[in-house]
Formats: structure tokens, sequence, C-alpha cells
């Protein structure tokens, strides 16, 4: 999926968030969580090199595979796979949405 100069903005604010636990980029390497890199596409809980939970590895299995739409309601009701998504991002502004 191609980022207009806009949508890249969105998103780079609203990933300072995740930027404590979450890398993303050229070398990014997974930290607390895992990189984000290549996540469009790729099902729930299977990156490499990462332990995911047992419920990320659960919802892979049950067929989530990420794309705009599934990351953007994860995103919003957060609260899923462990406790450190305990708030969320409630405003479609946190998500990266116009």
């Amino acid at each position: 999926m191609l980022l207009t100069p806009a949508m890249r903005q969105r998103v780079k604010k609203v990933f300072k968030k995740c930027a404590a636990c979450h890398a993303v980029g050229e070398g990014a390497q997974n930290k607390v969580g895992p990189h984000l890199n290549d996540i469009l596409g790729r099902t729930a809980g299977t990156g490499e090199d990462f332990k995911y939970s047992k419920p990320m590895i659960d919802a892979g299995k049950a067929g989530l595979v990420w794309d705009e739409a599934s990351l953007t309601t994860y995103l919003e009701k957060a609260a899923g796979h462990d406790q450190r998504h305990e708030n969320g991002l409630r405003r479609p502004a946190q998500t990266g949405r116009p």
C-alpha cells in the first residue's frame, strides 16, 4: 500500500505512541513488541524472531491477516492482546485517519 504524503504525516504522528515498543523502517529490530515492517498482509502473530502472546497467535490461526481495516479496528480496541495497549487509540485522528 502506497501512502500519500498526507497519510505519511498522519502515520508519523500516530506512531509516536507506538515507538516505545515497536520499530519500523530500514534496519528495524524487535523491541518489547515486534517490528512492524511489512505488517500489511501478514497473518497476526507470525512475524519472525518474536515471541507473540497466545491470544495474538490464536487470532492468526483464526484467520486474522493485517490490512488497513483490521489494523485500524485493532488499534481502536487495542486492549486485545496484552495490558500494554489498554487504552487503545480511540479517536479517528489517533489511528491516522483524516
